[in-house]
């Protein structure tokens, strides 16, 4: 097959997430021939606009990371500049030891640079226990660390406990146990291996960032929800020549002298390229006869779920905190991992009905399955004990939404990183095959779309994208360093 095949002949995109969509637009700009297949009836993946009381929402992830280009970059280009809006409020809280508590600033991802800054979050102990890093030996991480052992073991657990769990919860819906520092939190993982004091490598970010003082908003939503991008994204696709497909789950993929077959319940396509903008587990199954490697260790990836509820209440019966919402540590033991107080943080929410305040809450976690299994009802009910509980909000909502996301969110363990170097390894053997999405360099909205983009690259001979993004994922949370 000719190198200039994947750039101009056919191009299957296997995934109609925002990777996928991505994918696809960046393929049309090559002068490729794009065909989008997507298992499900709906596009977007995890992000899903919707409404709640004639009100329009986000069911999925309500924000995008405005510190890296790609997501705004992406949004704009498909029409969507003068809808996109920075959160109405960013000051948040965080409810723990009985209280809810003003987000600590000056840290990142909850690692401060001096003590004081987790100031009223920790205890007095759990302060002190920070002020013992300068005076501890070198803490070795190797290739990889979990953030939340080598965090504990610099800074002592309570700030892991109470800060940087929930702050990683809110992401990855994982353990900070478990979830791998080179991969999760780059910037810290870059500190560690540089300084021999934790706290000294997070003030030397600090004053990085400073001197590279970037403006504007951290995150950005788009009017009626971040769920309006994927369908912005695929009405420029179409409206350029591409074709997207729902409903049509691909079931083998197989390559040929000429090139790849993709094969679907009612036909056989061929294709010069493949883009596979799927789940791992999803990807495992495809690759499973051409790259047995790959699929080997995108079969390992292991997900987290979760289920978001929406509520919506009459403004006038409530009197919530200021800000716009707060997390919940896993050691304080209640169901729901955060609020967010959508109405106060988006103003479109606001302005569609001022008369309606409109709540999420969002429970699992990895390895909490259980949770899941209860019905709307009772996770409705869990959500509303746990708001009366932290904020005395205890009116009846006008109208509620659940929404269960099952194996949602990739998990980032250690190794993480090698892993993904691993399957890459394995599919550039094959040319004119690219894989991209969540499972590899960072499950935001602009990390999905770099990879997205990479994947690319790929296709047409350039590795240096994949390359960059393999060895520095993108972090897919700001981390409130110098805020």
């Amino acid at each position: 097959m000719r190198e200039t095949d994947t750039r101009t002949g056919h191009v299957v995109v296997i995934g109609g997430g925002i990777a996928g969509l991505a994918a696809a637009h960046r393929l049309l700009d090559t002068g490729s021939r794009v065909t989008v297949l997507e298992a499900s009836d709906r596009l977007g993946g995890k992000l899903l606009p919707g409404e709640i009381e004639g009100v329009r929402v986000d069911l999925g992830a309500e924000s995008m990371l405005a510190r890296r280009p790609e997501a705004v970059a992406l949004a704009r280009e498909v029409g969507l500049a003068d809808r996109m809006q920075a959160p109405a409020t960013a000051t948040a809280a965080i409810w723990t030891r009985g209280a809810l508590r003003p987000m600590p600033k000056g840290h990142v991802m909850g690692v401060p640079g001096d003590a004081s800054a987790l100031s009223g979050v920790l205890s007095d102990e759990g302060l002190h226990r920070i002020e013992q890093d300068r005076e501890l030996p070198p803490t070795k991480v190797g290739d990889d660390v979990a953030v939340g052992e080598y965090v504990a073991a610099r800074l002592g657990r309570e700030v892991v406990d109470r800060l940087v769990e929930p702050l990683l919860g809110g992401v990855y819906a994982g353990d900070a146990y478990r979830i791998s520092m080179r991969s999760a939190v780059p910037q810290l993982f870059e500190a560690a291996r540089t300084h021999a004091s934790l706290t000294e490598g997070v003030r030397d970010i600090q004053a990085r960032a400073a001197q590279n003082q970037q403006t504007g908003p951290v995150f950005m939503g788009i009017e009626g929800g971040v769920g309006q991008l994927p369908l912005a994204v695929a009405d420029s696709v179409r409206a350029r020549g591409g074709e997207i497909r729902t409903g049509v789950p691909v079931t083998e993929l197989r390559r040929t002298p000429e090139g790849w077959q993709v094969s679907t319940a009612e036909q056989t396509i061929d294709a010069d390229a493949v883009v596979v903008a799927v789940p791992a587990y999803a990807a495992a199954a495809l690759l499973g006869v051409e790259a047995p490697a790959a699929a080997a260790e995108l079969a390992t990836v292991e997900y987290a779920s979760m289920a978001l509820m929406t509520l919506a209440y009459r403004r006038s019966e409530i009197d919530l905190p200021e800000g716009s919402g707060f997390l919940v540590p896993p050691i304080d033991g209640h169901t729901i991992k955060a609020s967010t107080f959508a109405s106060r943080k988006w103003g479109w929410i606001a302005e569609e009905n001022p008369d309606l305040l409109v709540l999420r809450t969002s429970v699992g976690r990895y390895g909490e399955t259980a949770i899941l299994e209860r019905d709307d009802a009772d996770l409705v009910a869990l959500s509303r004990r746990d708001l009366r509980a932290a904020t005395g909000l205890d009116a009846e909502p006008v109208a509620t939404r659940v929404t269960r996301w099952h194996d949602g969110l990739p998990q980032y363990p250690v190794g993480h990183y090698a892993r993904v170097a691993r399957v890459r390894e394995h599919v550039s053997k094959l040319p004119g095959l690219a894989v991209c999405g969540a499972a590899y360099d960072g499950v935001g909205i602009p990390a999905c779309i770099a990879s997205a983009y990479a994947a690319v690259d790929q296709l047409g001979g350039d590795l240096a994208s994949v390359q960059e993004l393999t060895a520095n994922p993108v972090q897919s949370l700001h981390g409130g360093g110098g805020e």
